[in-house]
């Protein structure tokens, strides 16, 4: 299953966040840094409102949602990079995971500590990404040193190795993430295989206070979403870690009247989990039957026999053809035999390239 980690400074309020995403106490949240040291890792059920019209047509009382993980990862702080605040062990923590949910401060509290000082969204934005960087272009030149060698003896691989990492340390020298270096199709494979931190997609949540989650920004959100646009090229949420932390104890119904009474049309945690779900390059097909209803996740880019292969590997190999219809299209039918006489289902074999909201029969050999 793949991973987003949680990041950010000390005391922006990433624990509160992850406790509320995972539903869970799993996550010590206090008033100072590094309250987080083991990284905390939940299983988040991906909110999809697709389900509950595919279990009226399926008529069952079992639906199973799709599911990704969350990782707490203690606070980085500046020099994280030279071993500041344990620095090392938490770099560590997030080359392990697949994306980044960068948590960043967008609040006014005086009973809350911030390690800087003051709140400045931006500058604590610039922190994290120059640390990332920094750990990078070490290991970077490393690797390029290395490899220079092996170039020249002709080795293919070295020779592209080293032809991407003489852009990319200067790239990362001038302060630069590595996820915002153009390249190609053969060089983002090889891009890959060097596991770097700044290479990863990150999505900035934006920890703002009750007031302004009613009002859904200020100041702060919107000098965040203009950064992360630019300098990024990432997208950016607004969330109130510690009201979702709050919902997460109530039952649907009382927390949709929570939010009824604060205002504030639906939840940041939904916002943020389908965020990092994309993020993560994944995304849902359903089965629909008497038995249940299931979202299963793929990888974007994948054809018919690899998603068969996520429900059984069997499936991959024994694969022949995929009976499929569009959600939309089996909704606005009201059912599988309307659906099938408006000849909305469709026979696809091994090519087909699987889209978000298909629904899916496979048909396998022995």
């Amino acid at each position: 299953m793949l991973q987003a980690g949680i990041v950010g400074l000390p005391n922006v309020g990433k624990s509160t966040l992850f406790n509320a995403l995972t539903r869970s106490r799993k996550a010590e949240a206090a008033n100072y840094p590094f309250c987080t040291i083991e990284p905390n890792v939940g299983v988040v059920e991906v909110p999809d409102e697709r389900l509950q019209p595919l279990r009226e047509i399926a008529k069952t009382q079992v639906v199973i949602p799709a599911a990704i993980e969350f990782v707490d990862i203690a606070g980085l702080v500046a020099g994280a990079s030279e071993g500041e605040g344990l620095g090392n062990k938490f770099l560590a923590n997030i080359r392990e995971v697949d994306a980044i949910v960068h948590v960043v401060r967008c609040f006014e509290d005086d009973d809350v500590i911030h390690n800087m000082g003051s709140v400045d969204p931006i500058r604590d934005i610039e922190v994290i990404n120059t640390e990332l960087v920094l750990a990078d272009l070490q290991s970077a030149e490393m690797q390029l040193e290395k490899n220079r060698r092996k170039a020249k003896g002709n080795d293919k691989e070295a020779v592209a190795l080293v032809a991407l990492l003489e852009r990319l340390v200067p790239h990362l020298n001038d302060g630069k993430p590595a996820v915002t270096l153009e390249l190609n199709d053969e060089e983002e494979k090889v891009m890959k295989n060097l596991c770097l931190l700044s290479g990863k997609k990150v999505l900035y949540a934006c920890n703002v206070s009750e007031e302004d989650l009613s009002k859904g920004s200020n100041e702060y959100t919107e000098k965040v979403a203009t950064w992360a646009n630019e300098h990024h090229g990432a997208g950016s949420c607004v969330i109130c870690a510690r009201i979702e932390e709050e919902l997460s104890e109530l039952s649907p119904e009382e927390a949709a009247e929570y939010l009824e009474s604060l205002d504030v049309k639906g939840s940041g945690v939904s916002t943020l989990i389908r965020g990092a779900y994309a993020l993560l390059g994944l995304a849902s097909y359903f089965t629909a039957g008497e038995k249940e209803v299931r979202a299963w996740t793929f990888t974007q880019g994948m054809k018919a026999p690899q998603c068969a292969g996520v429900i059984h590997t069997d499936f991959e190999k024994t694969f022949i053809k995929a009976e499929v219809v569009s959600y939309e299209d089996l909704v606005a039918a009201g059912g599988v035999p309307a659906a099938r006489d408006a000849g909305k289902y469709r026979l696809e074999g091994k090519e087909y390239l699987f889209k978000d909201g298909d629904v899916a029969l496979f048909k396998t050999g022995a």
